[in-house]
């Protein structure tokens, strides 16, 4: 029997590497020898880099840049294709597990400046296209502290540059491209969002994903307009209007940012994940797939790695297992889109934290639970043939 697993990472627990590899051992345990590939997935967010460069045989680099506090941390980028292509997750840089002490966890204050600090060194090692994956930020300044480790100036009414975060976007009066690193023209970004959220608005950056990130219901609002006004001002003066495009919102507005300082484009996470890793080929010749995420409920169905797994596994016919470290009872609408059986890890009662520390154990087990299964149906079928 051939296998492909493809699971996704599970947040803040384990990466999608990890959890590849856990499953495999508990498919191991029903299966012996069973044909396993894995293809550990990502749609932009967390585990993005390590993902790719498991399935593509690239290479890391670590570099030290500012944190989300303006703290120093060391980030790692992935660097594919023969030097071509650069895997940068925001996450790394500007991630809101960055900041462990939940207290801290202020979006007023937080930047996106260590990502741009990423790509500068990306493009100092002379690639062609950097792919930046925007999920599971800290931030909600619009892009605007990437965009200053570039260059980009950002100025207030008395001509001076504003602070970080998204706290500082409301001084914002002009913004000056002249000092943009000349490198960007030469290389095309993309960004890898698994989201579709515009800049503003009720399912904008600040009302959607303020609240994630620390943020109280009055800095909702004065992040709100904030946002407005950097969307005024990069209409203004870059000529662009980012203020109600799709996925623009995604990661506090680095969507946008991204858009209007480098001039990105926009790509649905997973699709440009799977493409690099080639996941389609692999599905097509399999007898089973298994794929997974931390938690399964309604938001799997907009657009998650699962969601893609099974939608791609489903056009060849391939019956797909998921497995998760929490189902939701909606989670059953997912039966209609691809997937064909579903487990959680966790059985039994037990706090976030005993759940995130047993993970590994917990999932072997579900893995092996769920070909258990799958060996119960052979069974029965060889009897009715």
């Amino acid at each position: 029997m051939r296998i492909v697993i493809a699971p996704d990472s599970f947040k803040e627990s384990l990466t999608a590497v990890e959890v590849a590899d856990l499953i495999e051992e508990g498919i191991r345990r029903v299966f012996e020898d069973a044909d396993i590939e894995k293809v550990p997935i990502a749609d932009g967010g967390e585990g993005t880099v390590k993902a790719v460069i498991s399935s593509t045989k690239g290479r890391t680099k670590e570099v030290e840049v500012t944190g989300p506090l303006g703290e120093k941390v060391v980030a790692e980028y992935g660097i594919i294709e023969d030097g071509e292509t650069a895997i940068i997750e925001m996450a790394a840089a500007s991630g809101l597990a960055l900041i462990k002490d939940r207290s801290k966890r202020n979006p007023m204050i937080t930047t996106t400046y260590g990502t741009g600090e990423l790509i500068k060194d990306a493009l100092g090692e002379g690639v062609r296209r950097i792919i930046v994956g925007i999920g599971g930020s800290a931030t909600v300044d619009g892009g605007c502290g990437m965009a200053q480790a570039l260059g980009v100036g950002f100025i207030n009414g008395s001509g001076k540059e504003i602070g970080f975060g998204g706290g500082a976007l409301k001084d914002l009066v002009r913004i000056d491209m002249s000092g943009l690193d000349p490198r960007i023209k030469d290389v095309e970004i993309i960004v890898a969002s698994d989201v579709t959220n515009p800049l503003l608005g009720p399912q904008g950056a600040a009302r959607v994903y303020g609240p994630q990130k620390g943020a109280t219901p009055e800095m909702v609002e004065e992040l709100e307009r904030g946002l407005e006004t950097l969307g005024a001002v990069i209409a203004k003066d870059i000529g662009i209007d980012v203020r109600e495009m799709p996925g623009g919102g995604a990661a506090g507005g680095l969507g946008a940012g991204l858009v209007a300082f480098l001039g990105a484009k926009i790509r649905n996470g997973f699709e440009l994940i799977a493409e690099l890793c080639g996941l389609e080929d692999k599905i097509k010749s399999a007898d089973l797939v298994v794929t997974g995420e931390g938690r399964m409920d309604r938001q799997t169905i907009k657009g998650k790695a699962p969601m893609g797994v099974a939608k791609m596994a489903r056009k060849y016919g391939v019956p797909v297992i998921a497995i998760c470290g929490s189902l939701a009872f909606e989670a059953s609408l997912l039966y209609d889109r691809g997937i064909d059986a579903m487990d959680s890890s966790v059985t039994e009662p037990m706090t976030l934290e005993e759940a995130i520390s047993r993970a590994p154990s917990l999932l072997i087990a579900a893995a092996e639970r769920a070909m258990r299964m799958v060996r119960v149906g052979m069974g029965i079928c060889s009897r009715l043939s």
